[in-house]
């Protein structure tokens, strides 16, 4: 698509003047921010100022082979760069090169750092880093990008105390990212090794075509940049749905489908305008999938390692609207509105773009009444009061949980039946014992058990197999999700929307076995003989079923922004050989019976 689209641009390059549109330190437009805008990245600034830089020691690389922890390497990490973003943004709006120092002291830093690469990707075959083979990972790209910007606003501020601050920071940014980017193929996010690919890919070559675009003086090594970047991210494209579905979550698509158009802005603006692929379907439905993912308010629906209520980038939802002509995604972007303070990994671009894409708070658009992502294999449909979503898949989806027939109910645009989501990562989140942590595994979604021990199993033979989808009904055979020593034939599960919210399993099994029915929630059930009230919601069909609830204690700092509690709620069967059970979920204040689709 893209290296299609670059054929006949001849010359490929823009003149370097019109390529570069952020404004420097010293430019008008910092002095025509908005007000507001311009205290928060002063107080930002004095700060960063007042804290100082962490430091960065082989101890706290370490942990993460020792014990698994990432995060005490990766807090000083990026603090260090928020830090210095802080103090470079805050010298913008001043302009009294009060904090040149400290801008310089920043760059230092990172340039005096053995590698870029977190301790989580560091791939030297050594617990700590090679410093003669740098990697190119999410944050060494990430960290090139900040230096860039740092050179482009504050370049001449730099210069002025010594000329050797820059031309250090460009050896580095060569040594650390041109040169690995343009003469190796063997990164598996560059599609040649490896064919599946996830976020990783568009947002490292986003923020390598950022480094090229604000720093490289090389007109033929940019142009070359620029060429291996379409290539890569053709790659990436050739391997996405047509109908745009991310198979990470809805989170992931701020590093997946938003940094898709950071590389495709960059694209854009090194060629003038004159590369846009925004007219494609397949650009346009992975711009659309928060859009279709969005439940009510901040809920948005999180298989996978996602979270239930994701921080959004809504300056790239708004601008990827106006790029497609979608208004909606364009007001979902307003709703959500934004931050100019990071709020995840500090990423220089993100704030920028936030500074001077100015767009007015809007209402979110309504979720249409149904949305169907075949090739995702997630289907979600509002009735009345209710809406619920049911996924099929594989068990080898980027960001995998076993959790194939899996579904979440909410009510009046509250989660009810819900999936946990993401915990912080540790070394055992990416490793062989990702399966054994509770919040990927089966037992803890909305699936069945069979007997005491069968859960679904990991790998791409583990799916569902859609037996057929429409408004009315999803219906599936999600027997293979489970491991061969289950003893599943098959267990056709069916969620019908009309005429009211019903789930129905027929299992048939090689022998008698008990089956366990799992509702993961975050509302304490309440256990009657002839219902279940879960929060608002009333679940029956539960007779002759033994019931049990456990709470699960909340402790994660990830799961805890989404879910302050959660409860476990069992319904076993005796065993028998086959099971059929039909689950209705109403609301008590109406028969919650919706429309009749057909």
């Amino acid at each position: 698509m893209l290296t299609e689209a670059l054929t006949p641009l001849s010359p490929l390059l823009a003149p370097a003047a019109a390529r570069r549109p952020w404004p420097r330190e010293g430019d008008p437009a910092w002095a025509a921010l908005p007000e507001d805008r311009r205290e928060t990245l002063l107080r930002w600034g004095e700060e960063a100022m007042a804290e100082g830089y962490e430091p960065l020691l082989a101890s706290q690389h370490l942990r993460f082979t020792r014990d698994g922890d990432r995060r005490v390497f990766e807090t000083p990490y990026f603090a260090r760069r928020k830090a210095l973003l802080g103090a470079l943004f805050a010298e913008c709006v001043r302009h009294e090169a009060r904090a040149v120092d400290f801008i310089a002291d920043g760059l230092w830093l990172l340039m005096e750092e053995t590698s870029w690469v977190i301790s989580a990707h560091n791939d030297s075959g050594a617990p700590l880093p090679d410093p003669d083979a740098p990697g190119l990972d999410l944050f060494a790209a990430q960290t090139g990008a900040t230096v860039a910007l740092c050179l482009h606003l504050a370049g001449h501020r730099l210069d002025a105390v010594t000329p050797l601050i820059a031309a250090r920071a460009l050896r580095e940014l060569d040594r650390r990212v041109w040169i690995p980017f343009l003469q190796r193929d063997d990164f598996f996010w560059m599609g040649i090794t490896r064919k599946n690919l996830n976020n990783w890919t568009p947002w490292i070559v986003s923020n390598v075509l950022l480094t090229a675009q604000y720093a490289l003086q090389d007109e033929a090594r940019l142009e070359a940049i620029v060429r291996k970047s379409c290539a890569i991210l053709d790659r990436y494209l050739a391997c996405q749905p047509e109908d745009g579905g991310c198979d990470e979550g809805t989170a992931y698509w701020n590093m997946a489908g938003a940094s898709l158009l950071d590389c495709l802005e960059a694209l854009r603006e090194v060629t003038g305008g004159r590369l846009s692929v925004y007219h494609e379907p397949l650009i346009q439905a992975i711009a659309r999938f928060p859009l279709r993912s969005h439940v009510a308010g901040p809920w948005f629906w999180n298989f996978a390692d996602c979270d239930a209520r994701p921080l959004l980038d809504g300056e790239r939802l708004f601008t990827f609207g106006q790029r497609i002509g979608d208004p909606a995604l364009s007001r979902l972007g307003q709703a959500i509105g934004v931050s100019l303070l990071p709020r995840d990994t500090p990423q220089a671009s993100r704030v920028m773009n936030a500074l001077f894409t100015p767009f007015a708070p809007a209402e979110a658009p309504v979720p249409p009444d149904w949305t169907a992502l075949p090739r995702l294999q997630v289907w979600a449909k509002s009735c009345g009061g209710l809406y619920a979503v049911i996924k099929g898949g594989h068990n080898h989806e980027s960001h995998n949980h076993n959790d194939i027939g899996s579904l979440m109910i909410y009510a009046d645009g509250q989660p009810v039946i819900v999936d946990a989501g993401n915990l912080v990562y540790t070394a055992r989140t990416f490793s062989a014992e990702r399966y054994t942590l509770w919040n990927t595994r089966s037992m803890y979604h909305n699936v069945p058990l069979i007997g005491d021990h069968g859960e679904q199993a990991p790998g791409a033979e583990h799916r569902a197999a859609v037996l057929s989808a429409s408004e009315g009904a999803v219906r599936m055979d999600i027997a293979a999700a489970y491991g061969a020593g289950c003893g599943v034939s098959a267990l056709i599960r069916t969620l019908a929307f009309y005429p009211a919210l019903t789930l129905t399993d027929e299992i048939r099994l090689s022998e008698p076995q008990t089956v366990t029915w799992v509702f993961l929630t975050c509302c304490p059930p309440d256990i009657h003989e002839e219902a279940i009230h879960i929060g608002p919601l009333r679940l029956t069909g539960t007779q002759g079923l033994r019931v049990h609830s456990d709470a699960i204690p909340v402790t994660d700092q990830r799961l805890i922004r989404n879910y302050p509690a959660l409860w476990r709620l069992t319904l076993t069967a005796d065993a028998a050989q086959h099971h059929q059970r039909v689950f209705r979920f109403t609301l008590p204040s109406e028969g919650s019976e919706s429309h009749d689709p057909r």
